[in-house]
């Protein structure tokens, strides 16, 4: 047998034992810290797991019977060139780990990232012209900022949050609601191959698994759960955008909602939402405002930061607005619509100059959009 099928095998061995669900799963690895210590360990010592039941117990207790078809899997994987992340690995995404029933176990494809933040950007299939310019942009600047954009795959607001990110080209995680052999929508194979080669496709499905409409909602929660923030663009009023909505709320996660026309029942959900105490969401910066403490880790790299400061401005108009953005800055901080007035700049350029200087450490931001000049340049 492969040396990959043998490190494995104990773990697809564990999720074939009936009524074995995630949570009892991650018990019994933080009790005996791996599935091969599990499957090992007595039927007296499997009894110390907290309600843990009879048929659990005889399910791991006579586990050989469930190895030819963990082996059958395993195959189909490594056939299929997926690979495997298990929750003890330390590429393991960190804050899925956090959740009370996470995946034991992931198969994908593309590279993992764990160094930079994840948002996910979720919304209706059957989304409106408005939805999907506003989900596409959206994934694009925040891609620009440093988020790996995580959605769904599905056709309408997902699909354009997968590609607003690849043309920032930025990270994106696309989660299946099957296995990786059964993309779906078919209309999405084109989409499936990029993230492949630029980002990462996850299932937590066996491979042929098919996109049985009750898989969305345990798909939904490894999208919450990977995501430090998570943002419905548009969603009806019974939707599943707002399961991941409140999913995301139960793991302590931010939940942001981009309003919509009173009108269009497609907002009705996002709506909700904001009655619930959900962050209004008119551009990226009221995200960012709320999540810059994930990225600044990644920002903050003295290299990262020694390239922003040796990078010329592009010409002297650049130089200009430069000091004038300086000059309008106080120690005090200033709300971001002050320094527009003062400055007569349009608010996209003073954003990305802000930005610039943020990176700089010229610039210091402040919640709600204030700014101030930092103590060593004052």
């Amino acid at each position: 047998m492969p040396n990959s099928i043998e490190k494995y095998l104990p773990w697809f061995i564990l999720r074939e034992v009936p009524s074995l669900g995630n949570t009892m799963y991650k018990k019994l690895i933080d009790q005996f810290q791996s599935p091969e210590n599990v499957l090992k360990a007595s039927e007296s010592n499997l009894k110390t797991v907290d309600k843990i039941s009879k048929k659990i117990i005889n399910g791991i207790t006579n586990h050989k019977m469930f190895q030819n078809q963990a082996i059958k899997e395993l195959k189909l994987i490594f056939k299929s060139k997926y690979k495997i992340v298990t929750i003890t690995d330390s590429f393991y995404p960190a804050l899925l780990r956090k959740i009370n029933d996470p995946p034991p176990f992931l198969t994908y494809l593309g590279k993992l990232d764990n160094t930079a933040p994840c948002i996910s950007v979720i919304g209706s299939r059957n989304a409106t012209s408005y939805g999907l310019t506003t989900s596409q942009n959206l994934s694009y600047k925040l891609a620009k900022r440093g988020f790996q954009v995580v959605s769904g795959l599905a056709r309408g607001i997902d699909a354009m949050a997968h590609k607003g990110a690849l043309k920032a080209e930025g990270m994106t995680i696309a989660v299946m609601g099957s296995g990786l052999n059964k993309i779906y929508p078919k209309e999405n194979t084109s989409l499936f191959k990029t993230i492949a080669q630029k980002g990462v496709i996850f299932s937590e499905f066996k491979v042929n698994t098919d996109p049985f409409p009750s898989n969305f909602p345990i798909r939904n929660r490894i999208i919450a759960g990977l995501s430090c923030g998570s943002i419905v663009v548009e969603a009806a009023k019974r939707s599943g955008s707002l399961i991941t909505a409140r999913l995301a709320g139960e793991y302590n996660r931010e939940v942001f909602a981009v309003p919509g026309s009173i009108k269009s029942k497609k907002s009705e959900g996002t709506h909700s939402l904001l009655k619930q105490g959900a962050r209004l969401v008119e551009n990226e910066m009221d995200i960012i405002d709320e999540l810059h403490h994930f990225i600044h880790k990644k920002k903050e790299k003295p290299q990262h930061i020694s390239l922003q400061k040796q990078k010329p401005p592009h010409n002297k108009s650049d130089k200009l607005n430069r000091q004038k953005i300086i000059q309008l800055l106080e120690p005090y901080p200033v709300h971001i619509d002050v320094i527009i007035e003062k400055a007569k700049m349009n608010s996209s350029q003073l954003t990305c100059l802000l930005l610039d200087f943020e990176l700089e450490g010229i610039v210091t931001r402040h919640q709600g959009n204030y700014y101030s000049i930092s103590e060593e340049h004052h």
